[in-house]
């Protein structure tokens, strides 16, 4: 039997070659798979710090670009506020230039009003003079308020009002309603709005208010109604000094006296004793009256006052008017006490102040 020949490359070599090959290569896929499975546990942390690394520059990036357009506008401002900063610079040297020009015009008006202060005490002194040659003033003059009426009110009542410190002390006992005993007893039992327009009441507020005109505009004044207790006429005013260059003051007063009833009886004492609290003392007193007071400092338990009582009260009142100064006493005269006349004017006498009885239609 003929020998077969030998093939090296014959299928079972390929085979076997495959198979090896095969082999070769699932050992590498194993080996390669553990590798990466190793690879992978021994990364996974720096992965992640990786990560987290990246994750930090994306924010520092986005914080950069933030910064940058902060950065952007801060410039921007500050363009702006050199801007607005140079523009108040250039006001505050403006302001400084019209400051320094005020300060002249302030330096030429102290000079002028100085100037004018000199020419007014000059105008002032001639005015004294003037009026230390003038026999009279004129109808208004220095006077703050007219006083309209009816008939002449130029008589010569000697009543002098230059004091400093004038003093008006109004008698508003209900004897001050009527001329007569019977027509006082009718008009005090009245409503209050016929007492105000009594004639004889009527007349006393119109002297009061002629008084208040003829203040000399730089005094001081009070007035004090009185009866049964002494009060001042503008409420809250006790004790205190009015000033008479005031139009609203003397209109307040004499507006306060329209308001007031009079009632009860006339204690003078308690007057005197209000005119010795005003403290400093008047210079200049006026006193508006028409009879001998009825009571001392408390009411009577009598009812009837006779004219001899009328004169002891009298009497114990003068040492209560401690200041010497002129007591001007204008008399409204009351039926049934002659003697009020008599005593009021020795008053007036001794104090050398005036004592009037005005007519039916003054002032």
């Amino acid at each position: 039997m003929k020998r077969r020949k030998l093939n090296v490359f014959s299928l079972s070599f390929i085979d076997c070659i495959c198979c090896g090959l095969g082999a070769i290569i699932l050992l590498f896929v194993l080996v390669n798979a553990k590798g990466a499975v190793r690879r992978n546990a021994v990364t996974s942390d720096l992965r992640a710090e990786a990560s987290k690394l990246e994750e930090q520059v994306l924010d520092g990036k986005k914080n950069l670009v933030d910064a940058r357009n902060a950065l952007l506008q801060t410039q921007t401002e500050l363009v702006t506020t050199q801007g607005r900063s140079s523009e108040i610079i250039d006001i505050l040297n403006e302001n400084k230039v019209e400051l320094a020009d005020r300060d002249k015009d302030t330096l030429a008006t102290k000079t002028h009003i100085n100037k004018l202060k000199t020419d007014l005490k000059s105008l002032e002194e001639e005015l004294r003079r003037l009026k230390a040659g003038a026999k009279t003033d004129d109808d208004l003059g220095s006077r703050l308020r007219s006083f309209p009426g009816h008939g002449d009110r130029q008589y010569l009542t000697d009543l002098k009002m230059g004091g400093k410190r004038n003093f008006i002390l109004v008698d508003v006992s209900a004897s001050m309603l009527d001329e007569t005993i019977v027509g006082i007893i009718r008009r005090r039992n009245l409503k209050n709005s016929q007492k105000l327009s009594a004639p004889k009441w009527r007349q006393v507020v119109k002297t009061v208010d002629w008084l208040i005109t003829r203040l000399p505009p730089t005094s001081k004044f009070q007035i004090y109604i009185f009866n049964d207790t002494a009060r001042p006429l503008i409420e809250k005013t006790k004790g205190v000094w009015l000033d008479a260059g005031k139009v609203d003051t003397l209109t307040l007063a004499a507006d306060s006296m329209h308001r007031v009833v009079p009632e009860k009886g006339t204690s003078l004492i308690n007057a005197f004793k209000a005119i010795g609290e005003m403290k400093p003392a008047p210079d200049n007193i006026f006193l508006l009256s028409d009879s001998l007071p009825t009571m001392g400092s408390s009411k009577p338990w009598q009812t009837r006052v006779s004219s001899k009582k009328r004169v002891r009260l009298f009497n114990e009142a003068i040492p209560k008017l401690l200041v010497r100064v002129p007591v001007n006493i204008i008399l409204y005269p009351m039926e049934g006490d002659p003697l009020a006349a008599d005593a009021y004017w020795r008053l007036a006498k001794k104090t050398k102040g005036s004592f009037f009885c005005p007519s039916k239609n003054w002032p």
